[in-house]
């Protein structure tokens, strides 16, 4: 019985501890991510220009303006290719340069980094970086090319090319944050793999390929995951590079929404465009981890 009942005291106090951690979480998260959440689509039900006390509820007007809102969905379709782009570019060139940097230890250090240094900027910073890199007068590229003798090249006030230069411009940034995720990766294989894989006449890319990659499976999932979501939600880069435009070509469903609620004073409709940028996000994030879990962890 006194063993009974010290367990019991020893269940009690665990879960009282356990409570006095959780709760400040608990606050902090309803405060800050759940209120928010639900505030944003009441407010969608809403005509409101975001500053003054009235509010006019006007049902579901607004989402039915969204869902035949066309500068919606170009602003989505350009997220979709922001998506697919920067899965295309920075998995592979992160993989390889974390297999790169593993093969090398520590006699790499300097390269790490080096290639670290784009993340350490700020989003905001790199914006107006490549703002003025990519100008058409006085860019770099057009720079080089007058000096070979050719023209201007405008690459941020094209429509065609404008959204694809974005787009190297969010890889450059980033890949280095998937480069050092999978070397994360690699430092949870046991060494011993390795060593076992030479002793057995392996070389370094038949361990690679046939023993290292397999194992980095559920971190490569987790990668395209957190690629996926945020290429959904990209914001401050491109409307300091673009501002959406020229035309929509660089318009995305966060700069949409920004411009609504902030610019037009519009807050009912962008609270409408930011609720319908919570469900896409969500539904999508949802069917791709379900796609990548369906085949036993396998890609």
């Amino acid at each position: 019985m006194k063993r009974a009942s010290l367990s019991l005291k020893r269940q009690r106090s665990i879960a009282v501890c356990a409570a006095v951690f959780l709760i400040p979480v608990l606050i902090l998260m309803t405060a800050y991510i759940l209120y928010p959440i639900i505030a944003t689509f009441r407010n969608s039900f809403t005509q409101w220009n975001g500053i003054s006390s009235a509010r006019k509820m006007i049902g579901l007007y607004n989402w039915n303006k969204l869902i035949h809102d066309k500068k919606f969905w170009t602003a989505f379709l350009n997220n979709v290719k922001v998506m697919f782009l920067s899965l295309i570019v920075q998995m592979p060139i992160g993989i390889l340069l974390a297999t790169f940097l593993d093969a090398g230890g520590k006699k790499f250090n300097v390269f790490k980094v080096i290639w670290f240094l784009p993340l350490l900027m700020s989003s905001v910073a790199v914006g107006y970086l490549f703002h003025y890199a990519l100008a058409t007068n006085g860019g770099l590229f057009s720079s080089i090319s007058n000096l070979f003798g050719g023209k201007n090249i405008d690459l941020l006030g094209n429509q065609r090319v404008a959204l694809y230069a974005v787009i190297g411009v969010i890889c450059w940034q980033f890949i280095p944050f998937y480069m050092v995720y999978y070397m994360a990766g690699y430092s949870s294989i046991d060494e011993t793999l390795y060593e076992a894989a030479i002793v057995d006449g392996a070389t370094r890319g038949q361990y690679i390929r046939k023993i290292a990659l397999p194992l980095l499976v559920p971190t490569i999932r987790n990668a395209i995951v957190l690629s996926i979501t945020g290429s959904l939600k990209y914001f401050d880069l491109v409307y300091v590079m673009t501002g959406g435009g020229p035309g929509e070509s660089t318009e995305l469903m966060a700069t949409y929404m920004y411009k609504e609620s902030f610019s037009k004073y519009n807050m009912g409709y962008g609270s409408a465009v930011a609720a319908g940028m919570f469900i896409l996000i969500t539904v999508i994030a949802a069917v791709v981890m379900r796609l990548m879990n369906r085949k036993g962890g396998e890609i």
